[in-house]
């Protein structure tokens, strides 16, 4: 979930500004501005770029319930399948804070479109991928590539629209954002079910080629072409180094027993020495690929922090909930979709509201609505047990939908709260990329922690199971008695310890979320956000 993107030395194309309706001349790099598009012309723009952005958001959520499928099929385990889903978001965040010189550089309708193919063929190269290891490497391409396109694609609309129908034009595009996570889990647990996983990335074939060639017929004229534009190489390097070099230890760790091991030590300090080189290269570079100067801003590092956080929180149990569906709840992928795609509902249907309200109401009370909301929806998921039905399982995620629609605009109206026209494009960027690694890094550790307490509850619950246990003897003498060995009964007795272990991880991972996102309430009160200041979001919230 991307916001609008641009790079600090190229304040162009930034919906949250006026000038989100120009682009940069060739030449000198003074605004020109099209007139909006009109007829059959707006129609079709609108629904390219709609579609493009679905497809985009549509694959952050379409693997999460085909990640068993995923790993049994190619002979790993589950855990090592959510590499799938992080290796996209990291390559994803690293590429966000590039869309600004790669805008200028090759001209926004140019990379949109050379964008969306790109994506296109990666997405091939994903269904076509014979083992882990090539998955993970066409993932990250497709991340790679995919980190200009919905930035651009806000920018593009709103250039298609008058001034006047700004909002309207963003409402359209936040409802294509928000029917996409709806949509992904009950398509991607239908097509693993009844055709392949493949498929889950080949339905992108068809749907980013019309978005292509209706985006490149409509908008080519409206481009003003590319310009030379200095690039911080050496920022840029520090950034993958220390990123990637972090998101590798942490999503290997437990493989390979943390600090136990050599590879994992490497990996730690050349991301602690690359993260510090980083940090002195950007803040004195005259051209920085991020401009960390913006954290000295009071609302810019709170909003930041507890978008970033609160998305972390908000990934790892979306990722972690299908899982533990699907691996000890006897659920298919189908049925996985289907108790996790109804977040979207309440969300669409209150985000118009939200969005229309956040100018005027404190986005710091609707941003603790969204936290409130949070932490009641995981607070009821840590009751859970082993017998729960797909009502008790569905309600929760139904509820979480509310949450969600004061969640994102109000955030990023606290984070541009204050901020002159000129430095919105280095904020979205930059807040964009630390809450997607937020994400990334969320799905991972949520996965480890979840193993590793449940391993801990595995070994508690085995001791209780002696030849002085009632309750175990009655069990296991059940099950000789239904015609199983001594061996076979003792094996069920320990999947049954499995499933009671795993669901007692997972509702501690839902309780210690539960118990983060309200202390996330008192962190989003330290920002002092401008009245108004929710017109500054209007186009970054995703």
């Amino acid at each position: 979930m991307s916001s609008v993107t641009t790079a600090r030395n190229g304040a162009n194309g930034s919906p949250a500004a006026p000038p989100a309706s120009q682009t940069s001349a060739p030449a000198t790099g003074r605004p020109v501005a099209f007139p909006p598009l009109t007829g059959s012309d707006l129609v079709l723009g609108t629904v390219a770029l709609s579609l493009a952005t679905f497809m985009n958001v549509l694959d952050t959520s379409i693997a999460n319930v085909s990640i068993p499928a995923i790993a049994g099929d190619l002979g790993v385990s589950p855990s090592q399948g959510t590499w799938v889903i992080t290796s996209f978001a990291v390559a994803n965040a690293i590429s966000v804070p590039l869309t600004g010189w790669l805008t200028q550089r090759f001209g926004q309708v140019r990379l949109f479109t050379g964008s969306v193919l790109l994506f296109v063929i990666a997405s091939w190269l994903c269904g076509l991928a014979p083992n882990i290891e090539m998955l993970i490497v066409f993932r990250v391409l497709q991340g790679l590539v995919a980190g200009p396109m919905i930035p651009l694609s806000q920018t593009l609309l709103l250039a298609s629209y008058p001034a006047q129908k700004a909002g309207t034009a963003m409402a359209m595009w936040a409802m294509t954002v928000l029917v996409a996570p709806v949509a992904g889990p009950l398509l991607g647990g239908w097509i693993t079910d009844n055709i392949s996983w493949p498929w889950i990335f080949y339905i992108n074939i068809p749907v980013g080629v019309i978005a292509a060639g209706l985006t490149w017929s409509i908008y080519h004229k409206r481009d003003p072409g590319p310009r030379r534009v200095p690039l911080d190489v050496i920022g840029l390097g520090l950034l993958i180094a220390f990123v990637g070099s972090m998101q590798i230890m942490i999503d290997k760790g437990k493989e390979l027993d943390w600090f136990a091991s050599g590879e994992i030590q490497l990996l730690a300090v050349i991301s602690v020495v690359s993260f510090l080189f980083f940090l002195v290269w950007e803040l004195t570079d005259r051209h920085p690929v991020v401009d960390l100067r913006l954290f000295a801003r009071r609302n810019f590092l709170t909003g930041t922090l507890a978008l970033s956080v609160a998305y972390g929180l908000f990934f790892g149990n979306v990722v972690l909930l299908p899982l533990w569906l699907q691996q000890y709840m006897g659920y298919t992928a189908t049925w996985a979709g289907l108790a996790t795609a109804p977040v979207g509902i309440l969300a669409i249907i209150l985000s118009p509201w939200v969005g229309k309200n956040v100018g005027r109401i404190d986005p710091r009370k609707l941003a603790s609505i969204a936290f409130a909301g949070f932490g009641v929806v995981l607070f009821m998921r840590s009751h859970f047990n082993s017998q729960a039905d797909f009502v008790t399982i569905l309600i929760p995620t139904v509820l979480q939908g509310a949450a969600m629609a004061f969640f994102f605009i109000p955030l990023q109206a606290i984070v541009f709260s204050g901020l002159p026209p000129e430095k919105m494009p280095s904020a979205a960027g930059l807040s964009n990329f630390v809450r997607i690694t937020a994400g990334a890094i969320g799905t991972s550790l949520f996965t480890t922690v979840w193993e590793n307490r449940a391993i801990l509850h595995h070994a508690q619950l085995a001791e209780s199971i002696n030849r002085g246990s009632i309750a175990a003897t009655q069990t296991i003498g059940q099950l000789a008695s239904g015609g199983q060995t001594a061996e076979q009964a003792l094996a069920s007795v320990n999947r049954m310890i499995d499933q009671q272990a795993y669901t007692m991880a997972v509702t501690d991972l839902f309780y210690l979320s539960a118990v983060l996102f309200f202390v996330l309430i008192g962190i989003i009160w330290l920002s002092h956000p401008k009245k108004g200041a929710g017109g500054a979001a209007a186009g970054g919230a995703h």
